[in-house]
């Protein structure tokens, strides 16, 4: 396994980690307040909501366009690569192969990041409370 992929391999194990760790917390915090908040929320309460929506929203569209980003990128260096002029046959197949593993990882790494990103900060922000 090269650096790289190592390092992949540990971002993105790292980020899921993280994420089940303070996906539960934010996501008891915000009903907790959504049932405090009742029928009639105060502006705070409204300003919290309106941005829970929006950044998930932001997340979305961030990961999705980081995603298509990495794909882009792994398909430039797939075709412009050596291998596929090397007269070796079953060279293309191998490092086709290994090419797409390290893909699949970066795609994923890179697709979780904004989303990753502002869990952990949410996390921070509503532990802080008032």
């Amino acid at each position: 396994m090269t650096t790289r992929n190592r390092r992949n391999t540990r971002s993105a194990t790292r980020q899921a980690i993280e994420l089940a760790a303070v996906v539960p917390a934010v996501v008891a915090h915000r009903m907790g307040r959504l049932a405090l908040a009742g029928p009639s929320p105060s502006a705070r309460d409204r300003d919290e909501f309106r941005k829970m929506g929006d950044e998930k929203i932001a997340a979305f569209y961030e990961s999705w366009n980081a995603m298509f980003t990495e794909m882009y990128r792994a398909s430039l260096r797939f075709w412009f690569s050596p291998p596929h002029w090397s007269p070796t046959p079953g060279t293309t197949a191998r490092h086709a192969a290994k090419h797409l593993e390290r893909t699949a990882l970066a795609v994923l790494t890179k697709g979780i990041a904004p989303v990753h990103r502002r869990a952990v900060a949410n996390a921070r922000r509503l532990a802080r409370g008032r």
